[in-house]
C-alpha cells in the first residue's frame, strides 16, 4: 500500500502534467495569433504593456498567467479572450 505523502505526490504530479499542457496550449495560441499579426515578441509586449520575457515565458508555457494579462494579450492581438483557449491551432514553430 503506498504511503499517504506517496499517493498525494502522484496526484500532484498528474495534476502539474495537466496545467503544464494547458499552459503550454495556451502559450502556442499566444504564439499562433502574434505571428498572424506579423508582430516580434518586442511587438506583442509594447502593445500590451507587458515584458518581451514574460511574453516569452507565456508563450513557452513557463507562465501561470493571470486574468488580466490574458485580458491584454487579447486586446493587443485583436482577439477575444475565449478565442485565446479555444482556437485550434496548429504548432508551426
Amino acid at each position: 500500500m503506498l504511503h499517504p505523502c506517496t499517493l498525494a505526490m502522484n496526484v500532484n504530479r498528474k495534476e502539474l502534467a495537466f496545467m503544464d499542457a494547458r499552459l503550454k496550449a495556451f502559450g502556442l495560441r499566444v504564439r499562433y495569433f502574434r505571428k498572424r499579426l506579423g508582430l516580434s515578441q518586442d511587438d506583442l509586449a509594447a502593445r500590451s504593456d507587458l515584458h518581451r520575457t514574460y511574453i516569452g515565458g507565456v508563450e513557452r508555457g513557463e507562465r501561470n498567467i493571470s486574468l488580466l494579462n490574458i485580458l491584454r494579450l487579447a486586446d493587443a492581438l485583436h482577439v477575444t479572450a475565449k478565442q485565446l483557449f479555444e482556437e485550434d491551432i496548429q504548432d508551426d514553430r
